[in-house]
């Protein structure tokens, strides 16, 4: 039996080949089409049973086998692999872009809708109908049959444009490295680190040291070389990736850039729209581009003074400390760390020793367990890799969510973290099928050190991306709505579905949960108190040049889908300028290509939405101020209790806004954000 066609429970990783998908997707297409037929025909009456049930059960079963070829596209890419996604991308595509143009099943849904049944159905399923008329118009169900055509065209295109630059992206990051001979010119460079980049250099049988574009081997040389044109070689190499400045013309992404732009733009007016930051906000809880672009203007002012000030100290510092007369963007990174040493006393390597692997992982666990009265165990599943662990969490006993742990960086894994969904909880025949979650990261594996395996030692941004990650994980796996529809992550407006990952950031924090996931690699004693003030002391640094790098990357990405004529004369990049410009206070060189390889809005959701990590952290700082707010134990226990009952069960089955409202009491406050950040007078 084809594995991709086995449903009965998780995927069967260690099956599955290249040569199974386009079998499986035929047939799961070739299925789906017969039911759609059937679905089409004239009924006596639509209901939820003889209409939408169906309908779900079909499509589900293609998205959760596409689901599992698009997870390991992502994680496992090889050649074979990629020429069957890539086969089979623009059919699948195709099925669900046909699917929401169907007027037969529009005609249905609206029929649903105002029957005299709809009234009886419980809100989670009217959610779901509203959400899927909402679509279909998105989808250009109410398009005549030739402008149909086109916006199918434009989708199929799309996503192959999508496809492209992310892999562009990949194969460039893959296709760099940089040998050094000479161990002189890593000085300042932390034994780990070094340690890592002679395996590196041993598994390609050559001598030296290899460097590669992967985030665990340049950043640190970024961030903790004293040989200047090191870093500058290496942060040039990454900020040239998959440009026309890059190493082969063929992963050149600006072409597909300035395509997807065109096509975005095109759809936009297909449907009505003026632009396609309109039809990007439309399922979201912003109302307007303008709105958003005035809530990060306003972000950009307050934090701009802080910036201007951190600046000025950096440049203060690397002068008359480090005899950088000029700062470069390659000395940035370098000379923050370098301050940060000298201000705070200690350094992030010095914290980086506290944080073994599995101290961490048992230390979120616990904090799980205890805020949110359940139990994490390890459990077994095939895997697509030897270093890929699986757990299940139950509560009382019972299973309520399964999840995949992949957390090191290696060849053929796309960079960056990310949670997805590997299936999704709706009551079924046989009960409640549990949600099943991919928990991804790229941290450096563990160190063979005289033939024995060391624990990976996390620096703490790291941490905080786990608990990110496992913030969206608890979106998705503590849910307890039973429709699909809306269950976990799903239905959720996309700038509120950050506020559960952002929200866990904070515990990384946290005195007595540090206590709980520390343990120094060598003698095992948790982070000393002293230590923790440092880092606390620290915790805003730089926080206004933080704030206003991410307010720049939202902002070009609001002006590219806004205001930008992709026809014209100005070019991407003459936008990127503009910006920078106006809101930041860090001017990167001419050459750097940062949209090239922007994977959040030329491969991923977030194009006219890349907003939503500022806007969600304003719910989630305020989110979390509730529990900086009480009283006591017992009342702490009752917050969490309420965040998940009011927050992370309810999904997507109404509205974020009145799920924060039903949390907090209120509309959510800017004030949390900006306390947290350090940028308050």
């Amino acid at each position: 039996m084809n594995p991709l066609l086995d449903f009965s429970d998780l995927p069967r990783f260690d099956a599955i080949k290249p040569e199974h998908v386009s079998p499986a997707i035929e047939q799961l297409l070739e299925e789906n089409r017969k039911m759609i037929a059937q679905l089409e025909a004239p009924m006596q009456g639509v209901s939820w049973e003889n209409f939408v049930e169906p309908l779900e059960s079909s499509t589900e079963k293609l998205g959760r086998a596409w689901g599992v070829v698009g997870h390991l596209n992502s994680v496992m890419d090889t050649p074979e692999l990629r020429a069957a996604y890539n086969e089979n991308q623009p059919k699948v595509t195709e099925f669900w872009t046909s699917l929401g143009q169907n007027l037969a099943l529009f005609e249905k849904y609206k029929a649903l809708k105002n029957s005299a049944g709809y009234a009886a159905l419980s809100p989670a399923r009217k959610k779901i109908i509203d959400n899927a008329l909402r679509d279909f118009r998105l989808s250009g169900a109410e398009l005549p049959d030739d402008k149909k055509a086109r916006f199918a065209e434009i989708q199929e295109r799309q996503a192959a444009l999508a496809t492209r630059f992310s892999e562009n992206v990949l194969d460039a990051t893959n296709d760099y490295t940089l040998f050094i001979e000479d161990e002189a010119q890593l000085s300042g460079l932390p034994e780990d680190v070094k340690r890592a980049a002679r395996a590196a250099a041993e598994r390609d049988d050559k001598s030296g040291y290899k460097f590669t574009l992967h985030f665990p081997s340049y950043f640190p040389v970024l961030q903790y070389a004293h040989n200047r044109s090191l870093r500058e070689t290496i942060y040039r190499a990454n900020a040239t990736k998959a440009s026309e400045l890059g190493v082969k013309p063929e992963w050149d992404n600006t072409p597909i850039i300035n395509e997807l732009l065109k096509l975005r733009n095109e759809e936009a007016r297909l449907l009505g729209y003026r632009n396609f930051a309109e039809v990007s906000l439309v399922p979201k809880m912003a109302e307007t581009p303008q709105q958003v672009i005035d809530f990060l203007e306003d972000l950009a002012q307050r934090a701009r003074p802080f910036a201007e000030n951190d600046l000025a100290e950096l440049r203060t510092f690397a002068k008359q400390e480090l005899g950088l007369d000029q700062l470069e963007a390659w000395d940035i990174t370098y000379a923050s760390e370098k301050l940060r040493e000298k201000r705070y006393a200690f350094s992030e390597h010095e914290v980086k020793q506290y944080f073994p692997e599995h101290k961490v992982v048992e230390g979120l666990f616990h904090l799980i367990e205890q805020s949110f009265s359940v139990q994490i165990k390890p459990d077994e599943a095939p895997v697509w890799h030897k270093d890929v662990k699986f757990f299940r969490i139950e509560r009382n006993g019972q299973l309520i969510g399964q999840f995949y742990l992949d957390l090191y960086a290696r060849p053929g894994k796309r960079g960056g973290a990310w949670m997805d969904d590997a299936r999704g909880r709706r009551q079924g025949k046989n009960g409640v099928q549990t949600p099943v979650a991919y928990l991804t990261c790229n941290f450096t594996e563990p160190a063979v050190i005289d033939g024995v395996t060391k624990p990976a030692l996390f620096t703490h941004d790291e941490v905080t991306t786990l608990f990110h990650e496992f913030g969206h994980g608890l979106h998705h796996m503590l849910t307890q709505v039973d429709e699909l529809g809306v269950s976990g992550i799903s239905g959720v407006e996309w700038d509120a579905v950050e506020l559960p990952s952002q929200f866990m950031e904070n515990f990384c924090w946290e005195w007595d949960v540090l206590q709980k996931m520390t343990a120094h690699a060598e003698t095992g004693e948790p982070l000393p108190r002293a230590l923790y003030d440092k880092m606390i002391a620290a915790k805003n640094y730089h926080s206004g040049l933080q704030t206003l790098r991410q307010v720049e990357f939202s902002l070009f990405d609001m002006h590219l889908h806004f205001d930008y004529d992709p026809h014209g004369s100005k070019t991407v990049q003459d936008v990127l300028n503009e910006v920078r410009h106006r809101v930041a206070v860090v001017i990167p060189p001419s050459f750097n290509r940062f949209q090239h390889s922007f994977s959040h809005i030329f491969a991923g959701g977030y194009s006219a939405g890349y907003y939503s990590y500022k806007w969600a952290e304003v719910l989630s700082a305020d989110a979390y101020s509730a529990f900086e707010e009480a009283s006591g134990p017992e009342d702490l226990a009752a917050t969490g209790l309420k965040f998940q009952s009011e927050i992370l069960a309810v999904g997507g089955s109404r509205p974020a806004l009145e799920s924060f409202k039903a949390f907090r009491g209120r509309e959510p406050k800017i004030d949390a954000l900006l306390r947290h950040s350090g940028m308050t007078a």
